[in-house]
This record gives structure tokens, C-alpha cells and sequence, in this order.
């Protein structure tokens, strides 16, 4: 069994963006030379997700809003409560950015078939930056023969 391991960093938008990274991990895949396996993609931060889904214009909108709507950023949540936790002044108020991780997700397995990541038609793998905007980095791993 082989295994390689990569990162994929990338500059976000503001606030939450999406992001295809898709072909990132196909060239990840195809500079690891495996042929049947499977890549885990997991984001190396707490605020940012990531998921398999459709990358349809309309639908990010969508999912935009429904995060939005589920955990609101001007909610009060105690992480936001800056003065009573042992952090830099300059922390962020983003307990809304990791209450949507936790719906989510942070990584994804994808099978691999003769070099290529087994996907639906419609489906991209997706960086979910839900408190930008940031430098990300996502840790790329692929397994087999």
C-alpha cells in the first residue's frame, strides 16, 4: 500500500464563502500515482468545513442563507464573550463559524477508481469557509496501490 500525503492552501472570501476544490485533489490523487485507494480531505481549521455537495451557483446562495439562518452571527453565544476567555484580544466572535463545522463536518473520504476520485455527477468536493476572510490550509491524504 502506498500513502502520500499534501496540503491544499488557499486564499477565502468574506464571511462564508464556498469554495471547489475538486481539481485540487484530483492533482493531489494524480501526483501520489494511486490507482484504487481512497483521499481524505480534512480542513486544518476549526472554522471551516468540509463537504461533498453540488457547486451550483444558486444552491451556495442557498446554503449561505441557511446557515445564516440556523446560527445567526449576532446571536449571543458565550465563545463571543472574548473578555471572559483566555485568548488574544483580537479573537474573532465566531461561535456561529464553529457550531456550522459541527453540522458540517471537517473532512471526507472519497473512494479512488483507476486513478480517479469516485464522484456523483453533480458532485464537487467543497472548502466551506464560514469566517473569512482567512489563508486556509486542508491536509490531503491518499491510500492504496
Amino acid at each position: 500500500m502506498k500513502i502520500a500525503a499534501t496540503f491544499i492552501e488557499l486564499d477565502t472570501g468574506e464571511g462564508i464563502s464556498i469554495h471547489d476544490i475538486t481539481d485540487d485533489v484530483r492533482v493531489a490523487v494524480s501526483q501520489a500515482g494511486v490507482s484504487h485507494g481512497f483521499v481524505t480531505v480534512t480542513s486544518q481549521h476549526t472554522t471551516t468545513a468540509i463537504s461533498i455537495n453540488e457547486f451550483e451557483e444558486r444552491l451556495l446562495d442557498d446554503v449561505k442563507q441557511f446557515l445564516s439562518d440556523l446560527i445567526p452571527a449576532d446571536k449571543h453565544y458565550l465563545h463571543n464573550d472574548i473578555e471572559l476567555r483566555d485568548c488574544p484580544p483580537d479573537e474573532p466572535e465566531n461561535a456561529h463559524s464553529h457550531l456550522a463545522v459541527m453540522l458540517l463536518g471537517s473532512s471526507e473520504v472519497v473512494a479512488l477508481t483507476e486513478g480517479e476520485l469516485v464522484l456523483g455527477q453533480y458532485q464537487s468536493v467543497m472548502l466551506y469557509e464560514l469566517d473569512g476572510p482567512r489563508r486556509r490550509k486542508v491536509s490531503v491524504q491518499v491510500c492504496g496501490v
